[in-house]
């Protein structure tokens, strides 16, 4: 039997939001507030398909810091690139 296994970093774009965040804040992914309570991880990870041909930019607000999250995988946090693809 074989499966697919996810590669989050390339396959999720709220877990390199959150590592973003984590990142710019210097706190462990663990203890940050949860993600939905800014935006709903799910709906963000549905917008930003990795194989998606769509022209996307979100922004959002997570604890006073300005989130940006672009279709070619880039995401922001308060103007500061963190990751793309």
């Amino acid at each position: 039997m074989t499966g697919t296994t996810l590669d989050y970093h390339s396959d999720s774009i709220s877990l390199r939001v959150v590592e973003a965040l984590a990142d710019e804040t210097n706190t462990d992914a663990h203890e940050l507030e949860p993600l939905y309570n800014a935006v709903d991880p799910e709906a963000l990870d549905q917008l930003f398909q990795p194989d998606s041909t769509a022209d996307i930019s979100v922004e959002f607000e997570y604890d006073g810091l300005l989130v940006g999250v672009r279709s070619d995988g880039t995401v922001t946090v308060d103007g500061t690139v963190h990751d793309s693809r």
